[in-house]
């Protein structure tokens, strides 16, 4: 119980809210659900506390608010809807905050805002100075604007990504269940729900099952996801129920309720944007030595250490680090592309030059710009 007791003392809070929690099954917004989850996060703003909210229900709000008797399918309907449902929301968010007198910011992303280490910055500054004007930030994926290569994929992601990218000190994941279970409650009656986890193992990731409902995009595979983020980057987490009336309340006040997820030692910033903002491009394997000596010592990673190389990478790309095991290690920006990895890989540092012609790094990847996972 004492872990849940820290709770409290919590005061950077990141609230998502997913889309079953939001709308109903026509895709009509539950207006009674928002106003009394919108009533909670202002008694919290009132105990001191900042709060973040990453909400879904774009397009399920434009598909209500359009009154269409299916779900969109292709790209540009989901789009199309996306525009709409978001200015739906946001008009719903601000009449409902404005009666309790606290100002609102719509703040949307896509995934280059975080990859890109200067948006990554200025994302992080605005965000920052929203809470200074005590405003609350209402963040969404940019849906209009999103396609393939530019998607988090769900808001679950975001969601975490936002706890790490604001030093956020605890995560509240709602949705349309009580926590993480044994089983799919919803088929195995004997299901039990598991109250904290405090390292997600693979038997815990063998829990998460399959995707949501159909107006939203995650299930419980993706809320596992943004747990490994969120963790590793030092925030807790907690998967629980939106539909339970005064749940965020009960939450902050230290009472069980959901699962939490317990918090590694956090990573700094520029760690963090490393290990979970940026595409990785390809992977090195390295022998043992070097492995114990990135994951013990904290060690740059030396060509003498590598085997072998993976997909083809540029200098400057991120790569994964595995040892001959299999495992991975560690994630990080190479100072050298796959084709001069290839040829120096296995070398002493001081053979570089001989080697390539030329020297830019002693090392292939810096410890500065490395990551253990």
């Amino acid at each position: 119980m004492e872990v849940r007791e820290e709770l409290v003392e919590r005061d950077r809070i990141v609230v998502k809210i997913g889309s079953s929690t939001l709308t109903y099954q026509n895709s009509k917004l539950n207006l009674n659900r928002i106003e009394k989850l919108i009533r909670e996060v202002v008694d919290l703003k009132h105990q001191g506390k900042e709060i973040i909210l990453v909400s879904s229900g774009a397009i399920a709000a434009g598909v209500g608010g359009l009154n269409l008797d299916y779900y969109p399918e292709t790209i540009p309907q989901k789009q199309a809807l996306a525009a709409v449902g978001q200015g739906v929301l946001m008009k719903t968010y601000q009449k409902l905050f404005s009666e309790y007198d606290q100002r609102v910011a719509q703040v949307l992303l896509t995934q280059r805002d975080l990859t890109d280490r200067k948006r990554y910055l200025n994302s992080r500054n605005t965000l920052n100075q929203l809470l200074e004007y005590d405003v609350i930030p209402i963040i969404n994926e940019n849906d209009t604007i999103a396609v393939d290569e530019i998607k988090f994929g769900d808001n679950d992601t975001l969601s975490a990504l936002v706890s790490g990218l604001v030093d956020a000190d605890l995560l509240i994941i709602l949705s349309d269940i009580d926590g993480l279970y044994t089983a799919d409650p919803r088929f195995n009656p004997e299901a039990e729900m598991i109250n904290n986890v405090e390292k997600i193992s693979k038997k815990i990731e063998g829990l998460a099952g399959t995707a949501g409902t159909e107006r939203g995009t995650g299930g419980m595979v993706t809320k596992i996801r943004a747990a490994k983020i969120a963790t590793k980057a030092g925030v807790s987490l907690i998967i629980a129920n939106g539909s339970e009336d005064q749940i965020l309340s009960q939450i902050s006040s230290g009472k069980e309720k959901g699962t939490l997820f317990l918090p590694e030692q956090g990573l700094a910033s520029r760690e963090k944007w490393i290990a979970f903002n940026l595409d990785v491009q390809g992977s090195i394997i390295v022998d043992f030595g070097a492995a114990k000596a990135i994951s013990k010592q904290g060690s740059s990673l030396l060509p003498s250490g590598v085997i072998r190389v993976k997909a083809s990478f540029k200098a400057g790309d991120v790569v994964d680090i595995i040892d001959e095991a299999g495992s991975r290690l560690a994630r990080g920006l190479v100072n050298y592309s796959q084709a001069e990895i290839e040829k120096i890989k296995g070398l002493h540092s001081s053979e570089i030059k001989e080697k390539l012609g030329y020297q830019d790094y002693d090392e292939i990847i810096h410890r500065n710009n490395l990551v253990c996972l």
